[in-house]
């Protein structure tokens, strides 16, 4: 009988390690240390969470159809996951593109500059 991979310490919590493989057919066994995938360390419930989204194309629409729950909180569990995979879930600020234009008239940026800010979306 095969048991769920378990991700964390029952003791502790904190992330264990594999360190041992087995070929269910000839037996060979290889011992070392070995590293999970992100996605192996999410729990149960984001992993099924993550298979609807798959499933429905990311349309968040259908998500909230398929799991009958509001859109703020499939995006509240979409950020979940993003965060537990060790991603920001902070969106780029938008561009003021009037601002840019303004500051490449009064000269304090280079037009270079300009088409820079432009592409990163960064203007403070």
């Amino acid at each position: 009988m095969a048991y769920p991979l378990i991700t964390n310490c029952p003791v502790c919590s904190k992330q264990l390690k594999i360190t041992k493989l087995q070929c269910k057919n000839c037996q060979t066994t290889v011992e070392n240390e070995f590293e999970i995938s992100k996605l192996a360390a999410l729990g149960q419930e984001q992993l099924q969470f993550i298979e609807i989204f798959i499933k429905c194309r990311g349309n968040i629409k259908e998500v909230e159809k398929e799991l009958g729950i509001s859109y703020p909180t499939v995006r509240g569990k979409l950020d979940d996951i993003i965060s537990a995979l060790g991603y920001s879930t902070q969106k780029k600020p938008e561009v003021d593109k009037k601002k840019v234009v303004t500051m490449l008239e009064k000269g304090e940026i280079t037009a270079e500059e300009a088409i820079q800010l432009l592409k990163e979306g960064e203007v403070s």
